[in-house]
């Protein structure tokens, strides 16, 4: 037995009961408060805080099964010291109540980690931001302060170890041979000789020289030997000169045919063509010509040639000027141009140059675009003369830096009608073709194979693409996107989408329209129309309102339509009696246009008027194409068969204000302005492209427009 300070009789009891006699939940009841009391008798000499009261339940409460298991399996880690009973637990010491004291232990702290945010509502909430208004009033002041102080230091440098590792020696090996005369003459010309027997081979190869030096399974040619003999012959000078011309030749084709070498021979043509055309290419750039000084052999007498050439081209000028002022000036200008005070010179063209090369020779010029980003670069559009040829076609792009040769050359399997650079995207030229096809093509590549083909599309055109344009349009989600229209015989205004392939849509399908009937007709009966469309020959788009446009059409009238989903014609012009080939709206006054037609006429449009306001004749010849000028509203030009007129309609409404005649047998076939200078283009029946610079030509005021 165990006895504290008090008395007590503190000695631990076993929890279970040894007797299987007592089994039951009577006698482990009574083992568990025999435990109990013990512990609370033990426990009492210490400070206790805590009170944990248990009350035994009846028997009939406490007998479930699952619940002796819990009460046991809490009490497994309570290890004491197995002793047997002695005395028989009783029915009253089951209802005895036992007091248990817990006790609490000194708080272990393992880790500590201080805050370092306080709440605003802490009592040392005001203590910190104070603190805090200090430290930032310092910082913001330590650079003025006194009790800043910036002070150097120099730390001690460490000890160096120096530490050395062997490593192998380097081995030097030297070695050399023998060559004689033979086998240098035949290692620097090694296709003068050939083997021709066994007994050749062995006696270079017990001469271990000439086997390293010119082993002949490389060279199967190499040396030519006698087989009864075994001695070394050589070869005929005439066939070794034979094989030396014919390797040469075969590296200048290789050299020639290198990609580098045919660039560089590109920028230097271009280089050359600079040099040739200097003149008039700053003529044409509107800058002034620098004649060549003679070069002589001293400086006096070089600036005195230079002195002598620029006094040459001023006496030059004036006599110009005189022989101009005494009447020597255009046959076709008008006569009343020199009546004016104002006016002491003439208009005139001045021819510089012809795009014109081989590929180009025996085609026709059937359309000329300028790109839009680059205005040095000209596409121009050639389809065969003959009509029944239909795939002797080119599309060429030339440049002002190389006249005499196309930058870039592709060639069609139809004829060429019409193309258009793009705006959106400069490098990709779009193409109509005779067969109603649409191509694009991207002229930065070197392949002649197009970017894009409607070909095999199933909404393609049934009959040729007269005209074709890219316009840039509004859009509501999108804003100004640009927009590949073309106009063809069959009467189908068409938008080509350019995606991954080409598909289309139609906008407008032109309806023939009842003819007015002219005088002695009247009684003349209707005759059906074989077909109730009518063909599209050329479309122009307002420069402002670009959803409108004109259609002119083979009955002889033009049509304005709108590419906002109404397919009806919003006005119709009546005024040619023969098909309308080109239609042009006024860059500067949006309401006026042109046509032309096959009818001799040239017409001046209002968009309000159904009538011409004025009408230009052409001596009994076909218009064959109509433009006006960028640079003034009052100016045109348009050419025939056998001339190309130029109106200034400040001058003259009655004759053109210049005329330039054809060459006989080669009529001219489309026109086209310059963009940044005053020139004029004109195509021809032959595959050439004249370009001519305008002279004295009046330029509009701003009142005037």
């Amino acid at each position: 037995q165990v006895f504290d300070a008090e008395g007590k009789d503190v000695t631990p009891h076993p929890l279970s009961c040894s007797d299987p006699r007592q089994g039951g939940l009577s006698a482990w009841s009574a083992c568990f408060g025999a435990a109990v009391s013990a512990l609370a008798s033990s426990s009492s000499t210490q400070d206790s805080t805590c009170l944990l009261t248990t009350t035994e339940t009846p028997l009939s409460e406490t007998t479930e099964p699952g619940s002796q298991r819990d009460t046991a399996a809490t009490l497994t880690d309570v290890q004491v010291r197995r002793k047997k009973v002695t005395e028989e637990p009783t029915e009253g010491g089951l209802d005895r109540r036992v007091d248990i004291y817990l006790s609490e232990t000194q708080t272990l702290w393992m880790l500590d980690l201080p805050s370092v945010v306080v709440s605003v509502q802490s009592e040392d909430a005001g203590r910190v931001l104070e603190r805090n208004k200090l430290y930032s009033d310092v910082c913001k002041s330590r650079a003025g302060s006194d009790r800043f102080v910036e002070k150097m230091m120099q730390t001690l440098n460490r000890a160096t170890k120096n530490k050395e590792v062997q490593c192998d020696d380097v081995l030097v090996e030297e070695k050399g041979t023998m060559a004689t005369s033979w086998d240098l003459f035949d290692s620097t010309n090694p296709s003068e000789t050939q083997p021709t027997s066994g007994a050749a081979g062995r006696s270079r190869g017990m001469s271990g020289q000439s086997s390293r030096c010119h082993p002949s399974q490389e060279h199967p040619q190499a040396v030519a030997a006698s087989s009864d003999r075994g001695k070394i012959a050589l070869v005929h000078p005439a066939v070794t000169l034979a094989r030396i011309q014919e390797e040469e030749k075969g590296r200048s084709l290789v050299m020639l045919t290198s990609e580098k070498f045919q660039q560089d021979l590109f920028f230097m043509e271009r280089i050359v063509m600079g040099n040739i055309f200097q003149p008039k290419l700053a003529a044409y750039r509107q800058f002034p010509v620098l004649a060549e000084p003679d070069v002589t052999s001293d400086a006096s007498g070089m600036v005195a040639a230079v002195k002598e050439a620029e006094q040459n081209e001023l006496d030059k000028e004036k006599e110009d000027k005189e022989k101009q002022r005494e009447g020597f000036t255009d046959p076709s200008a008008p006569s009343d141009l020199n009546n004016s005070p104002e006016e002491a010179v003439a208009p005139s063209l001045e021819q510089l140059w012809t795009f014109s090369c081989d590929l180009t020779r025996g085609h026709s010029v059937s359309s000329m675009a300028w790109n839009k980003a680059n205005p040095d670069l000209l596409a121009v559009a050639y389809r065969a003369c003959d009509f029944k040829d239909q795939k002797d076609s080119l599309v060429c792009c030339w440049s002002l830096k190389n006249p005499k040769w196309p930058e870039r050359v592709f060639c069609c399997e139809h004829r060429v009608t019409a193309l258009d650079f793009s705006l959106g995207s400069p490098s990709l030229v779009g193409v109509g073709l005779y067969d109603g096809s649409v191509a694009v093509y991207d002229v930065r590549s070197w392949e002649g194979a197009a970017l894009l083909d409607s070909s095999h599309s199933s909404g393609n055109h049934s009959g040729p693409v007269w005209q074709l344009r890219w316009v840039e349009q509004d859009r509501d989600a999108d804003g100004r996107k640009e927009r590949l229209l073309s106009i063809s015989a069959d009467g189908r205004v068409t938008e080509w989408l350019v995606q991954a392939r080409l598909d289309c849509t139609d906008l407008m399908i032109i309806k023939q329209t009842e003819r007015e009937k002219l005088p002695g007709e009247e009684g003349r009966k209707k005759e059906a129309p074989l077909s109730q469309q009518a063909a599209g020959l050329c479309f122009d788009f307002h420069p402002k309102e670009t959803h409108l446009y004109l259609a002119g059409t083979e009955e002889g009238l033009v049509h304005l339509c709108s590419c906002l989903g109404n397919r009806r014609f919003l006005e119709t012009y009546r005024g040619h009696r023969a098909p309308v080939y080109r239609v042009a709206w006024n860059p500067f006054s949006t309401e006026m246009f042109l046509s032309c037609s096959a009818d001799w006429t040239i017409l001046l449009w209002h968009q309000e008027s159904q009538a011409p306001l004025l009408t230009f004749h052409s001596p009994s010849e076909f218009v064959q194409d109509v433009m006006w000028s960028p640079k003034s509203p009052f100016t045109f030009a348009a050419v025939n068969e056998s001339r190309a007129a130029l109106w200034d309609l400040t001058a003259s409404i009655l004759n053109p204000t210049i005329s330039c005649p054809a060459s006989p047998g080669v009529p001219f076939t489309s026109v086209l302005f310059a963009n940044s200078t005053d020139c004029l283009l004109l195509g021809d029946s032959e595959g050439g492209v004249a370009v001519f610079k305008l002279h004295n030509l009046a330029a509009a005021s701003s009142d005037q427009v």
